[in-house]
Protein backbone atom coordinates (compact mmCIF):
# COMPACT_ATOMS: atom_id res chain seq x y z
CA UNK A 1 0.00 0.00 0.00
CA UNK A 2 1.72 3.29 -1.50
CA UNK A 3 2.21 6.03 1.52
CA UNK A 4 0.28 9.39 1.04
CA UNK A 5 2.16 12.23 0.47
CA UNK A 6 1.91 15.16 3.22
CA UNK A 7 0.46 17.45 0.76
CA UNK A 8 -2.36 14.44 -0.40
CA UNK A 9 -3.02 13.95 3.75
CA UNK A 10 -3.38 17.69 4.41
CA UNK A 11 -6.05 17.79 1.24
CA UNK A 12 -7.58 14.72 1.90
CA UNK A 13 -7.76 16.17 6.14
CA UNK A 14 -9.37 19.33 4.89
CA UNK A 15 -11.80 17.80 2.21
CA UNK A 16 -12.98 15.64 5.41
CA UNK A 17 -13.61 18.67 7.62
CA UNK A 18 -15.00 20.85 4.53
CA UNK A 19 -17.67 17.68 4.34
CA UNK A 20 -18.30 17.82 8.13
CA UNK A 21 -19.08 21.75 8.25
CA UNK A 22 -21.11 21.10 5.27
CA UNK A 23 -23.19 18.28 7.42
CA UNK A 24 -24.21 20.80 10.16
CA UNK A 25 -25.26 23.19 7.68
CA UNK A 26 -27.36 21.33 5.28
CA UNK A 27 -28.65 19.51 8.84
CA UNK A 28 -29.95 22.59 10.46
CA UNK A 29 -31.07 24.47 8.12
CA UNK A 30 -33.17 21.61 6.24
CA UNK A 31 -35.57 21.15 9.45
CA UNK A 32 -37.60 24.49 9.47
CA UNK A 33 -37.69 24.49 5.48
CA UNK A 34 -40.22 21.46 5.89
CA UNK A 35 -42.13 23.42 8.06
CA UNK A 36 -44.01 22.30 11.65
CA UNK A 37 -41.28 20.55 13.98
CA UNK A 38 -39.57 17.12 13.99
CA UNK A 39 -41.62 14.39 15.02
CA UNK A 40 -44.35 16.31 14.75
CA UNK A 41 -46.30 14.22 11.65
CA UNK A 42 -49.44 16.90 12.58
CA UNK A 43 -47.56 20.10 11.80
CA UNK A 44 -48.44 20.96 8.50
CA UNK A 45 -45.76 21.02 5.73
CA UNK A 46 -44.20 24.12 4.45
CA UNK A 47 -44.71 25.32 0.37
CA UNK A 48 -44.05 23.56 -1.92
CA UNK A 49 -40.35 25.80 -2.84
CA UNK A 50 -39.44 25.92 0.54
CA UNK A 51 -40.06 21.95 0.92
CA UNK A 52 -37.82 21.39 -2.67
CA UNK A 53 -35.38 23.35 -0.94
CA UNK A 54 -34.86 21.29 2.47
CA UNK A 55 -34.86 18.08 0.26
CA UNK A 56 -32.28 19.41 -2.09
CA UNK A 57 -30.32 20.12 1.38
CA UNK A 58 -31.01 16.85 2.91
CA UNK A 59 -29.64 15.34 -0.88
CA UNK A 60 -26.33 17.47 0.10
CA UNK A 61 -26.36 16.49 3.25
CA UNK A 62 -26.54 13.08 2.40
CA UNK A 63 -23.62 13.50 0.13
CA UNK A 64 -21.42 15.05 2.31
CA UNK A 65 -21.91 12.37 5.28
CA UNK A 66 -20.33 9.83 2.92
CA UNK A 67 -17.58 12.42 1.42
CA UNK A 68 -16.41 12.68 5.42
CA UNK A 69 -16.09 8.96 5.41
CA UNK A 70 -14.20 8.73 1.85
CA UNK A 71 -11.68 11.52 2.73
CA UNK A 72 -10.84 9.79 5.61
CA UNK A 73 -10.29 6.29 4.39
CA UNK A 74 -7.03 6.84 2.65
CA UNK A 75 -5.78 8.30 5.88
CA UNK A 76 -6.88 5.55 8.20
CA UNK A 77 -6.61 2.51 6.50
CA UNK A 78 -3.11 1.67 7.10
CA UNK A 79 -3.89 2.22 11.13
CA UNK A 80 -6.71 0.00 11.01
CA UNK A 81 -8.42 -0.76 7.66
CA UNK A 82 -11.48 -2.34 9.49
CA UNK A 83 -12.43 0.19 11.25
CA UNK A 84 -12.24 2.78 8.27
CA UNK A 85 -14.44 0.31 6.20
CA UNK A 86 -16.72 0.20 8.97
CA UNK A 87 -17.02 3.83 9.03
CA UNK A 88 -17.52 4.55 5.44
CA UNK A 89 -19.98 1.69 5.46
CA UNK A 90 -21.80 3.05 8.38
CA UNK A 91 -21.97 6.33 7.08
CA UNK A 92 -23.14 5.00 3.93
CA UNK A 93 -26.27 3.67 5.77
CA UNK A 94 -26.79 7.12 7.70
CA UNK A 95 -26.73 8.63 4.12
CA UNK A 96 -29.06 6.47 2.41
CA UNK A 97 -31.63 6.14 5.61
CA UNK A 98 -31.64 9.85 4.96
CA UNK A 99 -32.57 9.95 1.29
CA UNK A 100 -35.39 7.20 2.11
CA UNK A 101 -37.13 10.49 4.12
CA UNK A 102 -36.27 13.22 1.17
CA UNK A 103 -38.28 10.66 -0.96
CA UNK A 104 -40.91 10.40 1.58
CA UNK A 105 -41.34 14.45 1.60
CA UNK A 106 -41.26 15.14 -1.77
CA UNK A 107 -44.51 13.66 -2.91
CA UNK A 108 -46.30 16.07 -0.17
CA UNK A 109 -45.70 19.45 -2.31
CA UNK A 110 -44.65 17.86 -5.56
CA UNK A 111 -45.35 15.53 -9.28
CA UNK A 112 -41.72 15.40 -10.96
CA UNK A 113 -42.14 17.76 -14.12
CA UNK A 114 -45.10 19.76 -13.27
CA UNK A 115 -45.61 22.30 -10.97
CA UNK A 116 -49.18 21.24 -10.16
CA UNK A 117 -49.83 20.34 -6.83
CA UNK A 118 -49.76 16.66 -5.50
CA UNK A 119 -53.21 16.63 -3.91
CA UNK A 120 -52.87 14.04 -1.74
CA UNK A 121 -54.97 13.35 1.22
CA UNK A 122 -54.38 14.68 4.46
CA UNK A 123 -53.66 11.54 6.26
CA UNK A 124 -51.36 10.76 3.35
CA UNK A 125 -49.40 13.77 4.31
CA UNK A 126 -49.38 12.77 7.62
CA UNK A 127 -48.43 9.53 6.92
CA UNK A 128 -45.02 10.86 4.69
CA UNK A 129 -44.29 13.34 6.93
CA UNK A 130 -43.80 10.70 9.84
CA UNK A 131 -41.75 8.64 7.68
CA UNK A 132 -39.25 11.30 7.41
CA UNK A 133 -39.33 11.56 11.28
CA UNK A 134 -38.29 8.16 12.19
CA UNK A 135 -36.08 8.19 9.16
CA UNK A 136 -34.56 11.16 11.28
CA UNK A 137 -34.27 9.19 13.91
CA UNK A 138 -32.79 6.05 12.41
CA UNK A 139 -30.20 7.76 11.00
CA UNK A 140 -28.90 10.53 12.69
CA UNK A 141 -29.94 9.64 15.28
CA UNK A 142 -29.06 5.74 15.72
CA UNK A 143 -26.87 5.21 13.09
CA UNK A 144 -24.34 8.24 13.50
CA UNK A 145 -23.61 7.63 17.02
CA UNK A 146 -22.45 3.45 15.53
CA UNK A 147 -20.34 5.54 13.40
CA UNK A 148 -18.69 8.15 15.47
CA UNK A 149 -17.93 5.37 18.08
CA UNK A 150 -16.24 3.30 15.17
CA UNK A 151 -14.04 5.89 14.31
CA UNK A 152 -13.78 7.40 17.53
CA UNK A 153 -12.09 3.88 19.06
CA UNK A 154 -9.71 3.85 16.25
CA UNK A 155 -8.84 7.28 16.99
CA UNK A 156 -8.46 6.18 20.55
CA UNK A 157 -6.41 3.69 20.49
CA UNK A 158 -4.18 5.03 17.72
CA UNK A 159 -3.38 8.64 19.17
CA UNK A 160 -3.77 9.99 15.76
CA UNK A 161 -5.61 12.96 17.55
CA UNK A 162 -5.67 14.52 21.05
CA UNK A 163 -7.17 11.84 23.32
CA UNK A 164 -9.86 14.10 24.28
CA UNK A 165 -11.41 14.43 20.54
CA UNK A 166 -12.11 10.87 20.74
CA UNK A 167 -13.47 11.21 24.48
CA UNK A 168 -15.61 13.57 23.77
CA UNK A 169 -17.13 11.07 20.24
CA UNK A 170 -17.49 8.25 22.80
CA UNK A 171 -19.16 10.27 25.41
CA UNK A 172 -21.52 11.59 22.63
CA UNK A 173 -22.38 8.84 21.16
CA UNK A 174 -23.83 6.93 23.91
CA UNK A 175 -25.65 10.16 25.09
CA UNK A 176 -27.08 10.57 21.87
CA UNK A 177 -28.18 6.66 21.12
CA UNK A 178 -29.31 6.42 24.72
CA UNK A 179 -31.80 9.39 24.10
CA UNK A 180 -33.02 8.27 21.07
CA UNK A 181 -33.70 5.09 21.77
CA UNK A 182 -35.79 6.13 24.97
CA UNK A 183 -37.73 8.79 22.16
CA UNK A 184 -38.21 5.34 19.65
CA UNK A 185 -40.14 3.85 22.72
CA UNK A 186 -41.91 6.67 23.83
CA UNK A 187 -40.09 7.47 26.93
CA UNK A 188 -38.68 10.75 26.10
CA UNK A 189 -39.17 13.66 23.79
CA UNK A 190 -35.79 14.96 22.20
CA UNK A 191 -33.57 17.05 24.09
CA UNK A 192 -31.41 18.97 21.85
CA UNK A 193 -29.22 20.03 24.10
CA UNK A 194 -28.21 16.29 24.60
CA UNK A 195 -26.49 16.32 21.07
CA UNK A 196 -23.63 19.39 22.35
CA UNK A 197 -21.00 16.62 22.92
CA UNK A 198 -20.98 14.91 19.69
CA UNK A 199 -21.59 18.42 17.86
CA UNK A 200 -18.23 18.86 19.84
CA UNK A 201 -16.51 15.89 18.77
CA UNK A 202 -16.85 16.56 15.32
CA UNK A 203 -16.09 20.58 15.45
CA UNK A 204 -12.96 19.28 17.69
CA UNK A 205 -12.18 17.14 14.97
CA UNK A 206 -12.29 18.71 11.77
CA UNK A 207 -10.49 21.99 13.65
CA UNK A 208 -7.60 19.16 13.84
CA UNK A 209 -8.02 17.74 10.50
CA UNK A 210 -7.90 21.53 8.79
CA UNK A 211 -5.55 22.82 10.55
CA UNK A 212 -2.98 20.42 11.96
CA UNK A 213 -3.89 17.17 10.13
CA UNK A 214 -3.59 13.66 11.68
CA UNK A 215 -0.29 12.93 13.91
CA UNK A 216 2.13 9.67 13.81
CA UNK A 217 0.35 6.95 15.51
CA UNK A 218 2.18 5.56 18.87
CA UNK A 219 0.65 2.33 18.07
CA UNK A 220 0.39 1.31 14.43
CA UNK A 221 -1.88 -1.27 13.53
CA UNK A 222 -1.27 -3.79 10.80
Amino acid sequence: MSELTPTTQRRLGRAAALCYLTTWITSVAAVPLYGGSTFDSGAAPAGRTSVLLGSLLEVLLAVTVVGTAMALYPLLRRHGVGSAIGYLALRTLEAAVILVGVVAMLPVVARPATTAASDLSPDVVAGLHLLHDWTFLVGPGLINPANATVLAVLLWRTRLVPRFIPALGLAGSAIVLGMNLLVMFGRTEVVPALAAPLFAWEISLAATLAFRGLRAPEVSQP
